[in-house]
């Protein structure tokens, strides 16, 4: 490994750790460290939510997919597009205005809860449960991506690199907190999408027969038709789908400083994910071609031509990067398994009266249980990046994508139909994940597609079924807040509700 390399990579590390300890300083409450006052700019909000989505299935597990599997693993990031696009246009402005209205609700669990008045905390413990068991995998993900990394950087076996990545990761988690994450996601972000743009256009540079040999390798991939069918396109279509249910990314529509904010945070994320996705299937394609289709590890194809392509100084900074963005998405998810443990959990059932500095205790020792059990999990050698990813994204789209959806648009949904919706959902994935074959291929298909319309069914009927009048009346008074008051008015119900803080 060369020295440039190696410094270029510590001094990228020190300047996030910087970032990190600067707005670590500027974190003063509970509200600051799950959700970072409210105040997000447009273009943080937006990077940061990217940064958290697209990090190292990005950077490694669709350049990787399109390497071994060809052209047609490209409709990945057609669908994510689209699904970035539906989720900061339905669902950004009424989440944000609906959390803030129904007593300033500062997780998932804890909106769902006072949107549909949840007195038994109930829909509480399922959603936070749902969420650890799915967050699991996801960090496990992360964790495989920053292991591949510290192996082939510094030449360390898999598992030696597993450990020593998973404890970067925990120790900067630690000193993070939302404000932290978020900020150094915009850093993220735009080092993430420079690093793909970068490596693609040197590879197509030194490519001898530039647009010749592409056009001739090509077809060796695959066609970006070739092989897909109505269940495997709907199979694709699940990334869209799943996009609204996943708690890491819809929770900065939460935090962003005024709902006036949206539209230009939409316009920067279109924009963002657009040359992102559009850089790491074009490093799939090059590197096919530059690699002759032959390498051992398809998922390290980035990794590799950012090595042979770039300026060692600039190299070294472009892996600094690939494990920041790692980072970045795992730091968000832990917070999310903290806030979920010590504020849904712990204070909700076991504590309520504990203080802020014990509840910072006991979400840092979830931080670390939830990291090492994924730590475990990533053990395998074999693990994929992409499919963790794709089973995490699943469950989190079937259990939470319908649930979600429907709070903040149907008036009849009530509690009974939330808890049937976030528990079929899960089931359904967990289950069809361990389904193959069937008629046309059905059990083949991405699980987050039956698992979506199997809950949002079963919110449906179950809602029809049972009665919702103090959820109509809920969704009328966060309703008026959307359409007449703007989101700084208080829900009147939560000033006298039992579950109000």
């Amino acid at each position: 490994m060369d020295n440039a390399v190696l410094v270029s990579f510590g001094l990228y590390l020190l300047m996030m750790l910087g970032i990190g300890l600067y707005f670590y300083r500027a974190t003063k409450n509970l509200s600051d460290y799950i959700l970072g006052g409210r105040n997000l700019p447009p273009s943080v909000a937006a990077l940061s939510a990217g940064a958290s989505d697209l990090s190292g299935w990005a950077l490694m597990g669709l350049p990787g997919a399109i390497f071994s599997q060809g052209l047609g693993q490209a409709w990945i990031a057609c669908w994510t597009i689209i699904g970035v696009y539906l989720n900061w246009t339905l669902i950004a402005e009424r989440l944000r205005v609906f959390t803030e209205v129904a007593g300033n609700a500062l997780t998932i669990p804890d909106y769902l809860e006072r949107r549909f008045d949840d007195r038994r905390r109930i829909l509480r413990t399922v959603s936070s449960l749902v969420m650890l068991l799915f967050f699991t995998f996801y960090v496990s993900a992360g964790l495989v991506g920053g292991a591949v990394l510290f192996e082939g950087l510094f030449e360390v076996d898999y598992t030696l690199a597993l450990w020593l990545g998973a404890l970067v990761i925990v120790s900067y988690t630690f000193l993070g907190g939302f404000l932290a994450a978020s900020w150094t996601d915009l850093v993220q972000g735009l080092m993430m999408s420079l690093a793909l743009l970068s490596v693609a256009v040197m590879t197509w540079l030194a490519l001898p027969e530039q647009g010749n040999t592409v056009a001739e390798t090509s077809p060796a991939l695959g066609g970006f038709f070739d092989d897909i069918t109505l269940v495997g396109m709907l199979s694709l279509a699940g990334w869209a789908i799943g996009y609204c249910g996943q708690p890491h990314v819809i929770v900065r529509f939460m935090a962003v400083r005024k709902r006036e904010d949206i539209k230009t945070s939409r316009r920067i994320a279109m924009i963002w994910s657009a040359v992102t996705l559009g850089s790491a299937v074009a490093v799939g394609i090059l590197g096919f071609q530059w690699f002759g289709g032959k390498l051992e590890n398809s998922e390290r194809v980035f990794l590799e031509l950012s090595q042979i392509m770039l300026n060692p100084w600039v190299a070294g900074f472009v892996l600094a990067g690939v494990l920041a963005a790692i980072m970045s998405t795992i730091d968000s998810q832990l917070l999310v398994c903290s806030s979920a443990i010590s504020e849904d959990i712990y204070r909700g059932f076991l504590r309520p009266a504990a203080s802020q500095n014990e509840l910072v205790w006991v979400g840092r020792l979830s931080v670390a249980g939830v990291a090492l059990l994924a730590t475990f999990m990533a053990m395998d050698r074999t693990s994929s990046i992409l499919d963790l990813v794709s089973y995490a994204w699943g469950g989190f789209g079937a259990a939470f994508g319908p649930v979600i959806l429907l709070s903040l648009f149907w008036r009849k949904m009530n509690l009974f139909g939330a808890i049937s919706g976030l528990l079929t959902g899960a089931l359904v994935v967990a289950v069809w994940k361990q389904l193959s074959g069937g008629p046309a291929g059905i059990f083949d298909m991405f699980e987050v597609v039956p698992g979506f319309f199997a809950a949002l069914l079963a919110i449906i009927l179950v809602s029809l079924a049972t009665d919702g009048k103090r959820e109509q009346a809920r969704f009328e008074t966060l309703l008026h807040a959307l359409k007449n008051t703007g989101p700084h008015a208080q829900d009147p119900a939560d000033q006298a509700s039992p579950v109000s803080k």
